[in-house]
């Protein structure tokens, strides 16, 4: 199965301090990638958002990657 990847090129106005910090707070070595990883990481926020909205309880651990490698002994 091969997954197809679709990329849009997009021309937007963003303040040039902003995009400074989000380089340089991002880590990462060009503007299209410090975009898209703050892109993620705002998509990332609003599902867990959306998830804690939710009727009944839902506990949400920050550290799931521990946790499973514990579990799995790895």
């Amino acid at each position: 199965m091969y997954a197809r990847i679709v990329c849009v090129r997009t021309t937007l106005d963003i303040d040039a301090q902003l995009m400074d910090d989000a380089i340089r707070l991002s880590g990462e070595r060009t503007k299209a990638a410090a975009v898209e990883a703050a892109l993620r990481e705002y998509v990332r926020l609003r599902r867990k958002e959306l998830l804690l909205g939710l009727p009944g309880k839902v506990r949400l651990e920050e550290n799931w990657e521990e946790l499973r490698e514990a579990e799995l002994g790895e």
